[in-house]
């Protein structure tokens, strides 16, 4: 199984976005996970050996695969040859000229990982296992704005965790999408989620910030998993969100990407 050969290059055009995503619990091929290894850096494999648990060490090696053999089918660099910089809130973003057009976005959680791939684009995508156990509504009333609090809280009681999550991966990719991560306050913008419409945003004046820029994506790639993606619009309109099952490595044929 080679690992060093760039892929044949794929198309990513300017009104585009591209999302990949893996199942790391559903890889269990021990030579598969070992060609995963030598494309992380000495410091992505330190961590990696750090974590206490076989599935999170196993879904912290199948996604940041997934991040170097992702990029590498859009610039003609060996998957094990991206180098990466983090900003001060701790964002990577790519070293080298290919870092002036490319940009990534990666998030995991458990059963699924993503990464969101675009073109001269500041982007953000967030993915989150909604049937984990834990505070949900209570975490909206403390951190989110009050009419998603509202919103929330009006919802038949079985429906609002699903709500809940629709909230946190939309504010987790916009604020990621602005590269600032949660130095940004939660409360002080907000989502509008009107069925068969994009969701829309509205922000305090404090943020310094306005809604028309930006557009947001929602996808539920499985039962349990809830995904957003947030971009700033390009000057030409809206973007096509296209998204991509894969197992890195494993049927390596042109993609059949999904629009949402």
């Amino acid at each position: 199984m080679t690992v060093s050969s760039p892929f044949k290059p794929l198309e990513l055009r300017a009104d585009e976005v591209h999302v990949w995503l893996v199942e790391p619990e559903r890889i269990d091929d021990p030579r598969l996970l070992a060609a995963y290894l030598p494309l992380l850096d000495v410091q992505e494999r330190e961590k990696q050996r750090r974590f206490h648990f076989e599935r999170h060490q196993r879904q912290y090696l199948v996604s940041h695969a997934l991040v170097r053999l992702t990029l590498s089918r859009y610039a003609p660099v060996a998957p094990e040859a991206w180098r990466f910089v983090p900003n001060e809130y701790g964002r990577p973003a790519i070293v080298g000229p290919e870092g002036q057009w490319l940009r990534f976005n990666l998030s995991h959680t458990d059963g699924m990982a993503l990464i969101a791939v675009g073109r001269d684009v500041d982007l953000g995508a967030d993915i989150e296992d909604a049937q984990r156990p834990g505070e949900t509504v209570e975490i909206a009333d403390h951190y989110f704005a009050r009419t998603e609090v509202q919103a929330l809280r009006a919802l038949p009681k079985e429906r609002q965790r699903e709500r809940f999550f629709e909230y946190w991966t939309l504010k987790e990719a916009y604020i990621k999408a602005r590269g600032a991560g949660l130095s940004l306050p939660l409360d002080q913008f907000a989502f509008d989620l009107v069925p068969g419409q994009m969701p829309a945003i509205t922000f305090d004046p404090r943020m310094g910030d306005v809604p028309e820029v930006w557009q947001f994506v929602q996808h539920k790639p499985s039962e349990r998993h809830q995904a957003a993606v947030a971009f700033r619009r390009p000057r030409g309109g809206a973007l096509t969100v296209r998204w991509q099952h894969t197992v890195p490595l494993v049927g390596d044929s042109p993609p059949r990407f999904v629009n949402v």
